[in-house]
């Protein structure tokens, strides 16, 4: 423990510190955010070795894998492609000087160091990633809904068609109606814009 509060004396530990919005410029994620297709940070979280920024369509990672190398690998999580489940919080004890945030997004498992103080904050980002993954746990729900609406309509059908006309034609209508319709409810099931629960919950 002696180890532990000399290294955070000396600044040399690597417990995150939540970066204010007029300061994300000035980090090195700022220069991955996709600000040409509308995508902007809202909360970003920056220790020695590592940066974790969270915009309305992503998580942007830096990571950094020791202090003394400048060397960083930048990993991108779009929301829609990365289910965000098992959010948690390890709050800190009496001693300690940092608090934990968990979290996995598809296969990915993140377990950030935070400052003791930043609590109040991390609750926020808490709250946002809870709500992202309710989201998308109910737009995969639709996606099973729709398949297999699908499916049932298809069984109604398939012995009534291809006997008045062209087998040809109507498969390719069939198919066309098919792509149009699956098209339709991916892009209204499949959210990857998360603005408004960013604006909804973060304060900073």
């Amino acid at each position: 423990m002696f180890k532990k509060i000399a290294s955070d004396a000396l600044g040399l530990s690597d417990i995150g510190r939540i970066i204010s919005r007029e300061d994300f410029d000035k980090a090195q994620s700022d220069d991955f955010v996709l600000t040409e297709d509308g995508e902007k940070i809202h909360f970003l979280i920056k220790s020695k070795t590592d940066e974790y920024c969270f915009t309305n369509r992503a998580l942007i990672h830096l990571d950094g894998e020791k202090a003394s190398s400048s060397k960083r690998n930048i990993y991108r999580y779009d929301y829609y492609k990365n289910p965000i489940k098992n959010v948690s919080i390890e709050t800190a004890g009496t001693i300690d000087l940092d608090l934990e945030i968990k979290f996995s997004m598809g296969s990915q498992y993140f377990s950030v160091d935070i400052a003791k103080d930043e609590g109040e904050a991390i609750a926020d980002l808490y709250k946002t990633l809870v709500e992202i993954g309710q989201i998308q746990e109910e737009d995969e729900r639709h996606h099973e809904f729709a398949l297999n609406s699908v499916n049932t309509a298809s069984g109604l059908i398939k012995d009534n068609r291809f006997h008045d006309n062209d087998i040809s034609q109507e498969f390719q209508q069939a198919a066309e109606f098919a792509y149009k319709w699956f098209t339709e409810k991916y892009n209204e099931h499949t959210q990857k814009d998360f603005q408004d629960v960013f604006t909804k919950y973060i304060h900073n």
